[in-house]
This record gives C-alpha cells, sequence and structure tokens, in this order.
C-alpha cells in the first residue's frame, strides 16, 4: 500500500425545546479539522421520536461536510495544476 490513513470524525448532538436537534460534526483528518451542523425541527403536530430529529440532523451535517471536503479537494486540484504537478491518474 502506498497511502494508509486514519480520520476520526466526532458527532455532539443537542436537543433543544423537544422540537430540534442539531448535530455537530468534527472531522479531524491529522492536517486539517473540518466542522459541520446540521439542523432538524419537528413540526408540532408530529409525536416526539428524537432519534428521527438525531438520524436527520446528522446526515444534514455529514451531507454539508461532505460538500466541504469536495470543495477542498477542488482546491487542493486547482493548486497542484498550477504548480505543474498534476499527476493524471
Amino acid at each position: 500500500m502506498d497511502h494508509v490513513a486514519e480520520w476520526d470524525i466526532r458527532i455532539y448532538l443537542f436537543e433543544h425545546d423537544d422540537d430540534s436537534t442539531v448535530a455537530r460534526v468534527v472531522l479531524n483528518t491529522g492536517a486539517n479539522t473540518l466542522r459541520s451542523e446540521g439542523l432538524a425541527r419537528r413540526n408540532p403536530a408530529d409525536v416526539p421520536a428524537p432519534e428521527i430529529g438525531d438520524e436527520l440532523a446528522v446526515g444534514r451535517a455529514l451531507i454539508d461536510l461532505g460538500n466541504q471536503l469536495t470543495a477542498t479537494a477542488g482546491t487542493d486540484i486547482e493548486a497542484l495544476a498550477g504548480r505543474g504537478d498534476r499527476d493524471d491518474r
């Protein structure tokens, strides 16, 4: 193997007033730390189901984190292309 890495991700969940959940995601790559948040709100007419709020909030935070990672990779690719060191695998 040419490259092996382990990244750590932590997910923190906060419930507010029984009708909203905030998920905070922190990704540590060793070289960089990215943070993201997701929010889920329960319709007051719906039955409380905290696990659904957790799933929605975490899912939204992870989608945002994925977008951040993709944008970071794009920036890194552009920087390498600008130096002429691009590897076309």
